[in-house]
Parts: structure tokens; sequence; C-alpha cells
């Protein structure tokens, strides 16, 4: 069965862990240019709730979320899902 798990992404809304790319800064110049591709081309998701975005996920979909929470929160919650705590790396061998 594939994975089910689900991300919160901000005011009551979530994405399926699985289908998840990336989750970046939307301040460099190649995020603003993709997130207007993805506007021209009706791939863009806006989640924000008309508050500010602070970070781009991109899905397998070749969608474009826009979030009002920070990359790194979204990233915690993404490996608290996966039961893995950013400050212990991953063991060897597994």
């Amino acid at each position: 069965m594939p994975d089910q798990r689900m991300i919160n992404v901000g005011f009551g809304n979530a994405v399926l862990a699985g289908r998840v790319l990336a989750v970046v800064n939307p301040k460099s110049s190649p995020m603003k240019k993709l997130r207007e591709e993805a506007k021209e081309q009706k791939r863009l998701i806006d989640v924000t709730e008309g508050r500010r975005t602070r970070s781009i996920i991109i899905l397998d979909s070749n969608h474009v979320l826009l979030s009002s929470v920070q990359p790194e929160t979204i990233t915690m919650r993404f490996m608290a899902s996966y039961g893995r705590d950013d400050d212990q790396p991953e063991k060897a061998g597994k």
C-alpha cells in the first residue's frame, strides 16, 4: 500500500508526504521564476490564506505549493512523520 502520511502545510491544509520532492525558500530568483511558471501553467496551489509565502513545496505531480509555514518547520514535520529526529544521524546499515 502506498505511503499515506500527511504533512501539515498550514491552516489545516496537508499534503501526502510521499508526493513531496522538495521544500525550498521562495526568495531566490529561480524559485520566483518557478512560481510564476507554475501560475501561468495552472500548476500553482496557494495555501497561504493571504499571508506571506515562506516556503515553496515541489510535488512529484509537477505542482508547486505555496505555504506560509517556514521550510524548516515543514521539514521537521516531515522528519517527525517518519519517526526521525533531525538531530539524530541515520545509523549506518539501516
